[in-house]
């Protein structure tokens, strides 16, 4: 049996709970902050949120933004985020018009052989590959769909020490479709 590959793999989309907003904003001190600030005083919940520079000189950075529709309108949240000076753009990305990403790094202690045995049997499993290693650990990475990640996460619930990591999600629409504004 071929292991699968995770981005290949059966595409879960995020529950029809969670909205994906995708938000250009001026990379300036502060912005980020005043995002944050903005759900907290709102009650609304971040489910993720993951920055990094839009374009090679720096000027403007992507928030991509997995929001609890639950916790307020999103018509609501994108009014919000839209009065702030420093946002240029919000794009709402339906989950099943987007590619969702997310990096899952895990240390798993590994003291024996049957245990190492284990993991690496989860590892090719899970299409996940071995970062680092040494005599006592080996690192792990995946990245993938978030549900890939899940079900990483949960394989190496069953190995004691973990210690695990995992990014916000990053997403972009999918070829030819495009976001809502």
């Amino acid at each position: 049996m071929t292991p699968p590959e995770p981005f290949a793999a059966e595409i879960v989309h995020t529950p029809v709970r969670h909205h994906i907003l995708s938000v250009l904003v001026e990379n300036k001190a502060g912005v980020l902050a005043r995002i944050a600030g903005l759900f907290a005083r709102r009650g609304f919940n971040i489910y993720s949120l993951a920055v990094a520079p839009a374009e090679s000189d720096a000027r403007f950075s992507r928030v991509t933004i997995v929001v609890d529709a639950e916790s307020a309108p999103l018509e609501q949240i994108v009014g919000q985020l839209d009065k702030l000076v420093n946002v240029v753009a919000i794009s709402d990305l339906a989950p099943r018009d987007a590619l969702e990403r997310e990096l899952l790094l895990a240390s798993v202690p590994v003291l024996d052989s049957d245990t190492r045995a284990r993991l690496l049997d989860t590892i090719a499993n899970a299409g996940a590959a071995i970062v680092d290693v040494d005599a006592s650990a080996v690192t792990v990475m995946l990245t993938g769909t978030p549900s890939a990640c899940d079900d990483l996460e949960r394989s190496l619930e069953s190995f004691p020490g973990v210690e695990l990591h995992r990014t916000g999600r990053v997403a972009l629409p999918r070829l030819g479709r495009t976001a809502t504004a």
